[in-house]
């Protein structure tokens, strides 16, 4: 007696039925997104925000202390917004403490949401930061380093995965011409933040800063950048009012009226 074998539109029915099993199963397993509540950023996401049970990379666009401002600004700004609910925390492990408490309170890290690390080189800090992300009980983990290899990164993306918490590595220039980013890393999203002038004023002062936020690289997503107001005191970016409300282009609305 012979037996009939499976029709190739039966197979292939099968195997998408398969592919579409381990896509909803992969999703069930990732943590909740956290969304920057920009539409213009949320959009081009994958995830339309910030994956809460993976690792993400950020890095200055320059050496200049201004881009290492912003981008340790950005990356409080997240780490606030993941912390937001009361009796939350954030972890935050570094070689150098040159951390400035005001500027991070500024974009809503206050000294009661934050327990500081540091360690004397950089293997240390990753550490400390795996067994962190392990403890589950915190809100967010930060890493400052210098260097950290594709295995390193590949831990902490595990383990950032198995405690559903969001890991943030922070890092820092190491030669001055060379960016951070163009070595392998595990990261979920890898981003580059740089200074941008602010939007002038009616009258003297200082303007809200302003950052060209870059995404490197995201998984299942393509590359792009913006301009982006920098966080507010609950760590919130926006996009410039200019933008915003920009009137038609000359030539559109010449087209409209006629």
């Amino acid at each position: 007696m012979s037996t009939l074998s499976p029709s190739p539109d039966r197979l292939r029915a099968d195997q998408l039925a398969a592919l579409r099993a381990g896509l909803a199963h992969a999703r069930a397993a990732s943590g909740p997104a956290l969304p920057f509540d920009v539409p213009a950023l949320d959009d081009r996401l994958a995830d339309h925000g910030l994956n809460g049970a993976g690792l993400h990379e950020f890095a200055a666009a320059s050496a200049t202390l201004s881009d290492d401002a912003a981008a340790t600004l950005f990356a409080a700004g997240v780490a606030a917004r993941f912390a937001a609910q009361p009796g939350l925390t954030v972890f935050w492990a570094l070689t150098s403490f040159d951390l400035y408490a005001p500027g991070l309170q500024q974009v809503g890290l206050g000294p009661d949401k934050v327990f500081y690390a540091q360690g004397q080189k950089d293997s240390v800090v990753l550490a400390m930061a795996e067994d962190a992300l392990r403890d589950g009980s915190l809100a967010c983990v930060i890493a400052e380093v210098k260097a950290a290899d594709q295995t390193a990164t590949r831990r902490l993306q595990l383990a950032a995965s198995d405690s559903q918490t969001p890991m943030l590595l922070y890092r820092r220039h190491r030669v001055r011409d060379r960016c951070p980013l163009t070595g392998l890393s595990s990261a979920m999203t890898r981003w580059r933040i740089g200074c941008v002038p602010s939007a002038r004023l009616p009258h003297p002062g200082v303007g809200r800063p302003r950052w060209s936020v870059e995404l490197v690289r995201q998984r299942n997503g393509n590359p792009f950048s913006l301009e982006l107001d920098a966080c507010d005191d609950t760590g919130r970016l926006d996009l410039p009012a200019a933008a915003r409300n920009r009137a038609a282009p000359a030539d559109r609305a010449t087209s409209q009226a006629a």
